[in-house]
């Protein structure tokens, strides 16, 4: 082997840190579209303890997040790839001349690495989902399709 490429939170986790040798900025390698996001789902709406679960649970949330990977599954849906798709996703939001703008970053790879389509939109968190189909819309017109081979409709 030439190299090996593990996630740096798996060698954490195992205490091994100290064998990291290089870490990737996610701009060199983008990271699938949701990596690293928990999401917590619970029942609603069914009487007052899960209406109070539901406000207790709000307080986790973060709103930048929450738009940066609305996105980034909004672009994955709409490039109708799966999860197993050479698709690479990157949503941040930062604050803009205008207010706060969601970054958002894809690539689609072809399985040899040979070519890729990389891209990138800027938008409002509030548009994040069209913001995320419309980045799609803008590679597949390049040719990103060409590179994904079987996509799941």
């Amino acid at each position: 082997l030439d190299a090996v490429v593990l996630a740096r939170a798996g060698l954490a986790r195992l205490g091994r840190l100290d064998a990291v040798t290089e870490v990737f900025d996610p701009m060199q390698m983008l990271p699938a579209p949701g990596q690293g996001a928990l999401a917590v789902e619970c029942r609603a709406g069914h009487n007052e303890v899960d209406a109070a679960l539901v406000e207790l649970l709000r307080g986790l949330d973060d709103p930048d997040t929450r738009a940066a990977v609305t996105a980034e599954r909004a672009l994955l849906a709409a490039l109708e790839a799966g999860c197993s798709a050479p698709v690479g996703a990157f949503g941040e939001v930062a604050e803009g001349e205008e207010g706060p703008e969601l970054y958002l970053r894809g690539v689609v790879v072809a399985s040899d690495g040979s070519q890729s389509v990389r891209l990138s939109a800027t938008g409002t968190p509030d548009e994040a989902d069209q913001l995320g189909r419309r980045l799609a819309a803008e590679m597949l017109a390049a040719g990103a399709a060409g590179l994904m081979g079987e996509r799941v409709p």
